[in-house]
């Protein structure tokens, strides 16, 4: 193999892997949260869930305050079914939920199901990742649009 050939090769092998890499990146992106059987439960450009306080990347006391927002849908407590409603989950350290999935009870998966919109958590110290995610009176995940992460950092 010449020069000019290993270079032709390396700048196509290339090009493939990159393109392969996008493809794979932007088919999991479509398929996380979707859900063919119930597409009622994908979120519209003005539904989001947020974070009030604290702030992405805020320095923490272990005990402190978080503040949950919602803009295009309502608040109803746990049991509630009208369309375009719910309630908030909070994950600690735990990655978001599916379209449709249940959201666990634990100690890291906090239920809001009195239709809360605030709470304090007292944390270890060290980074954490808070992930704010919306599911519907069943605790049913509204998916990856109606969930926001932060990451905070506990001071001793």
């Amino acid at each position: 193999m010449n020069a000019q050939t290993a270079r032709f090769s390396i700048k196509h092998l290339f090009i493939f892997a990159s393109t392969s890499v996008i493809l794979i990146a932007s088919t999991e992106a479509l398929s996380y949260g979707s859900s063919a059987a119930e597409p009622s439960y994908a979120a519209e450009p003005d539904q989001a869930v947020y974070f009030i306080e604290p702030k992405n990347n805020a320095t923490v006391d272990q005990e402190f305050t978080v503040k949950m927002g919602i803009t295009g849908m309502t608040i109803k407590p746990a049991g509630d079914m009208t369309p375009d409603t719910g309630h908030h989950h909070l994950l600690i350290d735990e990655g978001p939920i599916k379209t449709g999935e249940v959201i666990p009870s634990s100690p890291t998966h906090l239920h809001f199901g009195k239709g809360q919109t605030e709470t304090t958590l007292t944390l270890s110290p060290g980074k954490h990742i808070l992930t704010l995610q919306f599911a519907d009176g069943e605790h049913q995940s509204y998916g990856f649009a109606m969930r926001q992460s932060i990451t905070v950092h506990v001071e001793e």
